[in-house]
């Protein structure tokens, strides 16, 4: 193989486009500052795009490469645009098709009583919150209702 008529960026470019999309759910997915948003991984998938353009470029240059060199260069831009299409369906698509929560309460819906354990180790209820609130400070008074908030994940 000749190293000055290998097309390196075109395979750099391919390459780091299928790792750009297998990095999210194996690598990326463990913190949340990459997790809630895939920054990173756009970050990738946009330099393996600059890499493909500059191989497809170097492959379509006369007197550069053969008719091989043009269609393989060619069928792996083509594959590393399907990748990155998989990635944006997978990430940002697909992740809005979840079914809604048939007994799920719905917003300015009453929640139904439950109790869970505090950090404390303390059983909570809702209704002994709406019942009695948490103390307040000195001098103001404590609001009788409950804030209930659901985050994603348990850090």
């Amino acid at each position: 193989m000749n190293l000055r008529t290998f097309n390196w960026q075109i395979w750099a470019g391919f390459l780091l486009s299928v790792f750009a999309m297998l990095s999210y759910p194996l690598i990326f997915v463990n913190w949340p500052l990459t997790r809630d948003f895939p920054w990173a991984n756009i970050l990738l998938c946009m330099v393996a795009g600059v890499l493909v353009f500059l191989g497809i470029r170097r492959a379509f240059v006369a007197g550069r490469g053969g008719l091989f060199s043009k269609i393989g260069s060619s069928v792996l831009a083509v594959l590393s645009i399907m990748v990155f299409g998989l990635f944006v369906m997978v990430a940002f698509i697909s992740s809005t098709w979840m079914p809604s929560a048939a007994g799920a309460p719905q917003i300015s819906q009453k929640a139904p009583d439950f109790a869970l354990v505090d950090t404390g180790g303390n059983t909570v209820s809702l209704s002994d919150l709406l019942a009695k609130p948490i103390p307040a400070p000195a001098g103001s008074t404590s609001p009788k209702g409950v804030l209930l908030i659901f985050y994603r994940g348990y850090w």
